[in-house]
């Protein structure tokens, strides 16, 4: 009976002791699990905070490039008036002669974006966050910066300026300082020149137009993920 009594008595100190150590390592199992994911969610959200950053910056910079192409169709209209023989304020002269042809780059803030690529995009746990991010950096982004930097017709001062220059300049008058003073009206240019230059004037209003109903969309995107990343952030 002792023997029997001393098994059963073994027998329960090893299944207690199993199961404490079974319990210590799943407990601590557990414990890293959690150290793990609060490190990762503390890091998401410090990657998004910085992302929000830069979007707050890029939504300030997209709106300077707006205001440009808004400015160069008002150029546009300003010369059409002009070249037509209709009146116009002649003290914008100068500020339309600039804006006509100037052309604009796209500043991205993208080191937040890249730090998550690094640590890795499932980061963000959020699946539909997570894409929404990508598409911005790899997709809207990318084709903003070529519109504004690369696509050809869409680059005004290499291909109208000179073009619109020869036919403008003999014209222009300029003070000691060598500003644009004014200009003599009316133009001395035939029909065919005039129209050519109306044909000019016409596309850069239309793309530019064009780029501004992307520049549109792209801003509405910005504020949208923003507020959707400030939202994850507080929770």
């Amino acid at each position: 009976m002792k023997i029997k009594q001393m098994k059963n008595t073994n027998w329960k100190k090893l299944g207690f002791e199993f199961l404490s150590i079974f319990i210590a390592v799943i407990s601590a199992f557990a414990l890293n699990n959690w150290n793990e994911n609060r490190r990762d969610n503390e890091a998401a959200d410090k990657i998004l905070a910085e992302i929000s950053n830069g979007l707050e910056k890029d939504i300030e910079d997209l709106r300077i490039n707006k205001r440009g192409h808004e400015d160069g169709i008002l150029a546009c209209k300003f010369w059409r008036n002009l070249l037509e023989g209709r009146e116009v304020n002649l003290d914008t002269l100068s500020m339309h002669y600039f804006n006509l042809t100037r052309d604009y780059i796209s500043i991205q803030n993208i080191s937040g974006y890249e730090t998550l690529k690094s640590r890795g995009l499932e980061l963000i746990k959020d699946d539909a966050l997570r894409l929404e991010i990508i598409t911005l950096y790899e997709y809207d982004y990318n084709i903003l910066k070529k519109f504004e930097e690369e696509y050809d017709e869409m680059q005004y001062h290499n291909n109208y300026f000179a073009a619109i220059n020869n036919k403008i300049a003999p014209h222009l008058g300029f003070d000691e300082s060598g500003n644009i003073a004014g200009m003599q009206l009316p133009l001395r240019i035939s029909e065919e020149e005039k129209n050519i230059l109306l044909s000019y004037l016409w596309k850069i209003q239309m793309n530019r137009r064009f780029i501004l109903s992307f520049y549109a969309q792209t801003e509405e995107k910005l504020i949208q993920l923003r507020e959707k990343i400030e939202r994850n952030i507080e929770r």
